[in-house]
């Protein structure tokens, strides 16, 4: 093996032992020396290899302690982008479904009717979806949608991907979207349909999403079991 690509060798084998549960959430991995004289190599490749686990969310390095197992069972849901669930379950790579529990045009209340700037006269579609990822439901999607932009919405529409249907049947196209993660308590709307358990609280990520011509076309709140997900960035430092 080239020693300039042992480490290398080092991360993937640490994180396969992660992956595997073999190294726990939590757990404390071995020290530095301990892995150096493990694989007989020194201290930079050791920390090298280190370095990289922590990179790719396996470890989380804490001063006096160690590195710390994370728990790589979590789904990453990407803060940045605008994908659909669709999209989301297949990068993924897990069993999903859709189910349909509310679906209807409704005269928006105050609230809604101020997060999508309506003034009175102004009909908005509701759509309710839990969402069941490898056999639990974790999901609580919530949209609004307004219907001047979206004049019909079908429940096999709903099941499949909304913004499949706006971007290629409707020819509409989807632009940025105004991000805000909050932890609320639960809802029984969230009780009666999703998986909580013992959950008290769930994360909840509300979206203002706009048009390429920027009009505000909907607002959704997206409710995720606690334990289930971590939301991920990128970040590039500006100068």
């Amino acid at each position: 093996m080239k020693t300039n690509n042992k480490y290398l060798a080092i991360y993937q084998e640490l994180a396969d032992l992660i992956k595997q549960g073999i190294l726990a959430p939590d757990e404390t991995i071995p020290s530095e020396n301990e892995l150096a004289a493990k694989y007989e190599t020194s201290r930079e490749t050791i920390r090298k290899a280190l370095n990289l686990l922590a990179q790719n969310g396996f470890i989380q390095k804490v001063k006096g302690k160690g590195s710390i197992v994370l728990d790589v069972t979590k789904m990453s849901f990407p803060v940045s982008g605008l994908v659909s669930f669709k999209e989301l379950s297949q990068n993924l790579g897990r069993s999903s479904r859709t189910n349909v529990e509310k679906l209807g045009l409704i005269k928006p209340d105050p609230f809604i009717a101020q997060q999508l700037n309506l003034s009175g006269g102004d009909e908005v579609w509701e759509v309710v979806r839990s969402r069941n990822i490898d056999g639990e439901s974790i999901i609580l999607d919530k949209d609004y949608l307004n219907s001047r932009f979206i004049p019909s919405l079908t429940k096999e529409i709903c099941e499949d991907s909304i913004y499949r249907y706006i971007e290629e049947e409707l020819g509409l196209k989807i632009s940025f979207a105004k991000k805000e993660i909050v932890v609320e308590e639960c809802t029984e709307e969230d009780y009666a349909y999703l998986d909580l358990h013992s959950f008290t609280h769930i994360v909840v990520v509300k979206n203002h999403v706009y048009l390429d011509d920027t009009s505000l076309f909907q607002y959704t709140e997206s409710r995720h079991r606690l334990d289930k997900f971590r939301f991920v960035d990128f970040a590039r430092r500006g100068h």
